[in-house]
């Protein structure tokens, strides 16, 4: 008999993250849902303390992220310490907590890592004057780090390729992060959160890939 599959879920503590959580649950997984009081991703002793306390793992779903909010992040108006606090959580935060969970994950018959980024990081649809995020503003650090987060994906993904390592751009949706942004939406927290299922449920799921509901993302 196959052993229940482990899954960490991290900023699991509400939003897309505890649907995330609540949904691999639903379907048979034994799930750590992580929050910041329990797993500081900005924080190596958090991150080292938290993994050690862990004997299996084999998906970790990276979600924990901020905005920033909007004061110090637009162009021209810039304030290095908001981007740098975004950066941290964004993107150190996501190498710190994979690499100290890479041991386990190597041990698992079927690894998955799934990086939880954003549409507002695909290049392609910021400079394609069809797209409406081309002509909206949006806070300077978020999507740079989810920029670089993509490519934090590609890389893992190519050390590893045993791994099905992925990001996934769930699509803005009405939960209190894009309330802390002005934003009313309705689109929920299990839309967000159903890529990321999928990909963590699927069989012969891709790896290196940036993907939405619909489909592949462009960079």
């Amino acid at each position: 008999m196959s052993e229940t599959k482990i899954a960490l879920v991290t900023g699991a503590g509400r939003g897309i993250g505890a649907a995330i959580a609540e949904g691999l649950a639903a379907r048979g997984m034994t799930v750590i849902a992580a929050t910041r009081a329990d797993l500081d991703v900005t924080d190596d002793t958090s991150v080292a303390a938290f993994a050690s306390r862990c004997d299996r793992l084999d998906i970790l779903v990276n979600n924990a992220g901020i905005s920033g909010g909007r004061d110090g992040q637009t162009p021209g108006e810039a304030d290095l310490a908001v981007i740098r606090a975004v950066y941290e959580t964004n993107l150190f935060g996501v190498i710190r907590v994979t690499e100290a969970f890479l041991p386990l994950l190597r041990k698992s018959a079927d690894p998955r890592i799934i990086n939880v980024s954003s549409g507002t990081a695909s290049l392609h649809w910021n400079t394609d004057p069809a797209h409406n995020f081309a002509a909206r503003g949006t806070p300077l650090g978020y999507p740079a780090s989810k920029a670089a987060l993509n490519m934090l994906t590609v890389q893992y993904a190519k050390a590893f390729p045993g791994m099905s390592i992925n990001a996934t751009a769930p699509g803005a949706c009405g939960t209190d992060f894009a309330k802390d942004l002005g934003l009313s939406l309705e689109r929920t927290a299990a839309d967000g959160a159903a890529i990321a299922i999928r990909l963590a449920t699927m069989d012969g799921p891709p790896t290196a890939a940036f993907v939405s509901d619909e489909g592949p993302v462009p960079w």
